[in-house]
């Protein structure tokens, strides 16, 4: 009968193993495998060692082998298995994979499993697995927009050096218009959140009006200046640009960044910024909002407070959102900027190539 691996323990070795083997905060596996080493170095053979244990020879012998040959890291972790062998060839996955990227299906958009299992001749899951390991989802899809304005780079660089390095004695506020908010009331009372059941609200709604939220957001502390008013013309930005002329300190330099729209460069506008000259205005490029910060607050508004709430009347509109402009400067939290120009360039500049190189197919 074959006798246990010869297994030699030093001191240290045997005082960890019997530590292991009396441990209650181990796996039992472990616990298992250092029982194995105690009793083959103590000279019994493999099956005595498993007839004690209560465990397969084949067992006893493989620990034992894998203590001796590897010390106490043998019997710590299991070794490699390789699984068993994918039932789908490479040449197949490559061809699903190369169909999912560059084909669509004949009656689709895009594809989905079932789809591609019929196209394929493979079961739904096989094509799951596969799209999982190539990072594939064809059901989901992101919207873009390069901005073709000339001036980019030159837009681009002029914004982003305000927001990392802002000129001493100003003030850099990022404005813009939230247009059109709706005064949505539900046409059934919704149901509240309980366990095991989301809360609920009716699809359809009744209109009761629209405001429009005029806000410029302090880059420095995070804080807001805005007010709610009936349209968004440059009558209505001119008394905005005089709220906010009366809001600020009067020696204080005023960077307002904006976006393209008519009414910020409506004559009007323009005689102004001629009369108050602390005034100095910064265009975005254009199509590219995602540049101005304040957006990331009016993201933040609509999800806190007007994408789920109910309003009968236009003046309960404008009442949440002063509430919540209220408590949002109660205690102002800055977007931080980190990203540089010269790397928006680059990426931008890569998109551009990417997407002339698709026109040009």
């Amino acid at each position: 009968m074959r006798r246990a691996a010869r297994i030699v323990l030093d001191a240290d070795l045997r005082k960890e193993l019997e530590r292991l083997s009396r441990s209650p905060s181990v796996s039992a596996r472990l616990v298992e495998r250092a029982q194995i080493g105690l009793l083959a170095a103590d000279g019994l053979d493999n099956q005595s060692i498993a007839e004690e244990l209560g465990m397969t020879r084949q067992k006893v012998a493989r620990w034992g082998d894998r203590l001796a040959e590897l010390g106490k890291k043998g019997i710590e972790r299991d070794a490699h298995r390789s699984g068993r062998p994918r039932s789908i060839g490479v040449r197949k996955r490559a061809k699903i994979v190369k169909m999912t990227i560059e084909e669509k299906p004949s009656n689709a958009t895009q594809w989905s499993r079932s789809l591609m299992s019929q196209a394929a001749g493979v079961s739904e899951a096989t094509v799951g697995r596969i799209w999982r390991e190539h990072g594939l989802k064809p059901h989901l899809s992101k919207t873009f927009k390069l901005s073709n304005d000339k001036r980019f780079a030159e837009k681009l660089e002029d914004v982003v050096g305000l927001y990392l390095s802002p000129p001493e004695n100003a003030i850099v506020l990022c404005c813009d218009e939230k247009s059109q908010m709706q005064a949505l009331d539900r046409t059934q009372p919704g149901l509240p959140m309980k366990k095991g059941r989301a809360g609920t609200m009716t699809h359809d709604y009744k209109r009761n009006g629209t405001t429009t939220l005029f806000a410029a957001l302090n880059t420095l502390n995070g804080s807001v200046i805005g007010t709610c008013m009936p349209k968004h013309r440059h009558q209505e930005w001119i008394k905005f640009l005089n709220l906010i002329k009366h809001g600020v300190e009067p020696e204080k330099q005023i960077h307002l960044i904006c976006d393209n729209y008519a009414t910020h460069k409506h004559p009007k506008v323009v005689n102004w910024l001629t009369r108050n000259k602390h005034f100095h205005i910064h265009f975005t490029p254009t199509s590219a909002s995602w540049l101005n910060m304040v957006e990331r607050f009016f993201r933040d508004l609509s999800e806190q407070r007007l994408r789920r709430g109910v309003f009968a009347s236009v003046d309960e509109l404008i009442q949440a959102v002063t509430t919540y402009l209220e408590g949002h400067n109660e205690n102002p939290k800055p977007f931080i900027w980190t990203a540089k120009a010269s790397d928006i360039l680059e990426k931008v500049t890569r998109a551009r190539n990417r997407l002339d190189k698709l026109q040009r197919l």
